[in-house]
C-alpha cells in the first residue's frame, strides 16, 4: 500500500502545480500587465517578484518535492487569500467559480502539507542522506 501512496502523492505533486507554473510564467512574460492589474485589485505592484518567485518557483519545488510541507502551506494560505482579494465579486458569475476552485486547491495543498512529498521527492532523498550522514558520525 505504501507504493501506491508515494505514487500518488508523486501524481499529485506533477498535477497540482501545474497552474501555479503557467500563471507565474504568464506574470514573468507580462510583468507590466500583470503589475497594472493587481494596483488596479488594490494590490501593490511591488508585490508582483514575490509572486512571481511563490508561483513559479513554488510551483517547481512542489513539482520536485522540494521544501514541500512549507511550501504546500504557504501556497494554501496564498490561494485562499487570492480567493478573497481577486474573486470575491459574485455579481460576475466567473468569479464565484474561481473562489471555489481556489479553495479547493487549497485544500489539496493542506493536504500535501500535512502528509508531506512521498517517497518519490527531493525532500525524501536529502532526509535519507541526511540520516546516513548522522549514523556515520
Amino acid at each position: 500500500m505504501k507504493k501506491f501512496e508515494s505514487t500518488g502523492l508523486l501524481l499529485a505533486r506533477i498535477l497540482m502545480p501545474i497552474l501555479f507554473i503557467s500563471a507565474g510564467w504568464g506574470k514573468i512574460n507580462g510583468y507590466s500587465g500583470t503589475q497594472q492589474y493587481m494596483e488596479s485589485m488594490g494590490v501593490p505592484g511591488f508585490f508582483l517578484p514575490l509572486v512571481i518567485l511563490l508561483e513559479f518557483g513554488g510551483g517547481l519545488a512542489i513539482l520536485f518535492g522540494f521544501l514541500t510541507r512549507f511550501t504546500a502551506l504557504f501556497t494554501a494560505v496564498f490561494t485562499v487569500l487570492t480567493a478573497f482579494m481577486f474573486h470575491s465579486n459574485f455579481a460576475e458569475g466567473v468569479n464565484q467559480m474561481m473562489f471555489m476552485k481556489n479553495l479547493s486547491i487549497a485544500g489539496g495543498f493542506l493536504v500535501l502539507g500535512l502528509v508531506g512529498p512521498g517517497a518519490y521527492s527531493i525532500d525524501r532523498l536529502l532526509s535519507k542522506k541526511s540520516l546516513a550522514a548522522t549514523v556515520a558520525r
